[in-house]
């Protein structure tokens, strides 16, 4: 039933036993997850004829006094999270840092090449067994794993939309959601256990309630087949999607013996509010860089996931500081420093209970403040805020003095076909220009482009941005980017990918679903 492509390492994994129980899992929930994705084109149909998102009609859940099972207590404390791909390097690096999570991520900085995933999850186990090494083979400089290291594993599946194309179940792609979870819980909640560990999870593109509670029945199945107490699996739920911060409470509550909160996942966020309203042509995004945290539908919707989540008795988690230090610069990293400073500041005041970053040498920053603000306590799930926030709150695009420029055309260029080239190679996470760039911030790039195309949309210098403007601009930036580049393999397809990203008039959900074509 299953068709399996080979490598060095699906012996070790996909046995029997796991196939057995990963078909499990397909026969119960692969239906389901097909009507949830049509759920999502008659989303975007509602929001594209001109509707707009409500709160659910149906208040009772809003209304009623419930919270979630409590955090266990090796994560009351999440004062500072960094995230990153699943190799061995970021892994134990991360894991050293002195963060109080972190969270491998299959998803959004993770090229989904078949040797990306496989190697992965055996890192991944290694990490769990406390026997994972690196060895630099070029400058023959080691790593390995801090034993006395605090910090908690998170892991991120794959999202719902996303098939993993290496293996198949009667003919057709298994769901990269499930395949992610189902081979990280099966080889290592056991492990987990007998260290009097659960297994944390962070649970990415949530459109709604629906969804969340597909989530929470693998959940319990996997507790059931791995005869795990329940409860012992554990989810963070990324906000990263507009329609999901009307769903705050019904997400929860769905999840209430399975929860850790919420993350504010704030450059899908913004992708996603391009993405929905892409076609409302009163609603135009400026540059990337003027939508920030204090703009109005941003403030609003971390507001109300504050509020959300204290009521209910669980972890506000801020978003990530995309900022990074160049060690060979010291200008650059006291620009960012200050930045992130400014930023978890912020967040700390709003009331969340920490924050990502990353970059290592960001944790102690993030740390400190919280640390300092929160005067000893893990966190301030107790302090609950009553920000009053309403369903146009969540969606003021009004953001004033804002502009389209020439420059912000050029930077989503840039970051668009670097990070697509990037993403190619089998790289997921790209410092770009002084950030961190993953498949979020990429997504924003093309996505205004898109938008400001069919938009009618002018520059700040009287400039329309047309078809034969941007095609000017992509030559211009596409001569630079050959120049400097040190590796043009997969160049030319990641310029003619984001081409079609931008210039066709149908627009794809997900850049990745494009370019996942030309992985191996």
């Amino acid at each position: 039933m299953f068709e399996i492509n080979h490598n060095q390492n699906t012996k070790a994994l996909l046995t029997d036993e796991f196939l057995s129980f990963l078909e499990k899992f397909i026969n119960s929930f692969e239906d389901e997850r097909q009507m949830l994705l049509i759920k999502r084109l008659e989303t975007q149909k509602l929001i594209s004829n001109g509707g707009k998102f409500t709160f659910p009609e149906d208040s009772t859940i809003r209304d009623g006094e419930w919270k979630v099972v409590p955090p266990p207590a090796d994560v009351l404390n999440r004062n500072v999270e960094i995230t990153g791909p699943v190799d061995r390097k970021m892994i134990i690096n991360a894991l050293n840092s002195g963060s109080d999570v972190f969270m491998a991520d299959f998803e959004d900085s993770t090229s989904p090449t078949w040797e990306n995933i496989l190697n992965g999850h055996l890192n991944l186990i290694d990490a769990n067994n406390r026997s994972l090494f690196f060895e630099n083979k070029e400058n023959g400089k080691k790593y390995e794993l801090n034993q006395n290291s605090e910090t908690s594993l998170f892991v991120r599946p794959r999202g719902l939309h996303l098939n993993e194309q290496n293996i198949t179940y009667m003919g057709k792609e298994v769901s990269a959601s499930l395949f992610d979870f189902c081979l990280y819980a099966f080889h290592n909640a056991e492990i987990r256990m007998k260290n009097s560990l659960g297994s944390y999870f962070y649970i990415a593109k949530l459109e709604n309630s629906n969804e969340s509670q597909l989530w929470d029945s693998i959940f319990t199945l996997a507790e059931k087949e791995l005869h795990l107490p329940v409860s012992t699996i554990r989810a963070t739920v990324l906000l990263e999607t507009i329609s999901a911060s009307f769903e705050m409470d019904e997400i929860l509550y769905s999840l209430k013996d399975h929860s850790l909160g919420m993350n504010a996942g704030r450059w899908d966020y913004i992708f996603s509010a391009i993405k929905r309203y892409r076609d409302v042509k009163n609603v135009t995004f400026p540059d990337r860089d003027q939508i920030t945290m204090t703009v109005p539908f941003m403030k609003a919707y971390t507001e109300l996931l504050v509020e959300s989540m204290h009521k209910r008795g669980a972890h506000a988690i801020g978003g990530m500081a995309a900022f990074i230090p160049d060690r060979k610069n010291p200008q650059i990293t006291e620009a960012a420093f200050s930045k992130v400073k400014d930023d978890k500041i912020r967040e700390a005041e709003m009331g969340f209970d920490g924050s990502w970053v990353a970059h290592p040498d960001l944790v102690p920053i993030c740390k400190e403040i919280f640390t300092d603000y929160l005067h000893g306590k893990d966190n301030q799930i107790e302090t609950v805020p009553n920000y009053q926030i309403n369903a146009d709150m969540l969606q003021d695009f009004n953001i004033q003095n804002s502009t389209v420029t020439e420059h912000g055309v050029r930077t989503n260029i840039k970051v668009g076909i670097l990070y697509i080239h990037s993403w190619l190679l089998g790289q997921g996470a790209a410092a770009l220009f002084n950030l961190m760039e993953d498949a979020a911030t990429a997504e924003i790039s093309r996505s205004q482009l898109w938008q400001w195309l069919r938009n009618d949309t002018i520059t700040d210098q009287g400039i329309a941005i047309t078809n034969d403007y941007v095609e000017s601009l992509i030559n211009d930036e596409v001569t630079e980017i050959i120049k400097e580049t040190k590796n043009e393999l997969m160049l030319s397809e990641a310029i003619q990918l984001f081409k079609d990203l931008i210039f066709n008039d149908d627009f794809e959900d997900f850049l990745t679903l494009s370019a996942y074509k030309f992985l191996k």
